[in-house]
């Protein structure tokens, strides 16, 4: 019988909203949790497919989530072609930049966009706004719990 195929969620958080989405995706048994510090090649390597969950800082993604890309990029670099990925960012108005780096990084390892880019924002303006804790709404945790249990089922009926 073939190993299960697995969902990896890489996520970095600051003020807790990308950790907090990156876990009610994670629901799923065949999902792995893991924080952007702590992914190295062999994480990547061994999974079947990708969420990506961050904030988005000055107009790009997190600095952690950033490294994760760039210690991990030519390592696999032509080993994960065509698999699937999906992207979640915490936003304090805009999160588009966050979602073009990623996509770009993505299109670099060639991988398949699965699901419409998720971008929350969190109309965060003043430096206290920006720098709080955040709560997560009940809506936006059921989407993003949906979305990991969506990816996970297409990976078990090998749609993706």
């Amino acid at each position: 019988m073939d190993a299960p195929r697995t969902l990896l969620i890489v996520w970095h958080s600051r003020t807790g909203a990308s950790e907090q989405m990156a876990k009610a995706a994670a629901s799923h048994e065949h999902a792995r949790l893991m924080r952007a510090r702590e992914v190295g090649s062999d994480d990547i390597l061994s999974a079947s497919a990708y969420l990506f969950v961050c904030p988005e800082n000055l107009a790009s993604m997190s600095g952690e989530m950033k490294e994760m890309f760039d210690a991990n990029y030519y390592p696999i670099l032509g080993q994960i072609e065509g698999r699937a990925y999906a992207t979640i960012i915490a936003a304090g108005s805009d999160g588009s930049g966050a979602q073009k780096q990623i996509d770009r990084i993505a299109t670099g390892w060639r991988l398949k966009r699965v699901a419409d880019p998720m971008i929350v924002n969190f109309d965060a303006q003043s430096p206290e706004e920006i720098m709080a804790d955040k709560n997560v709404g009940m809506q936006t945790l059921e989407e993003s719990e949906q979305l990991g249990l969506s990816i996970c089922e297409g990976l078990a009926l090998g749609v993706f």
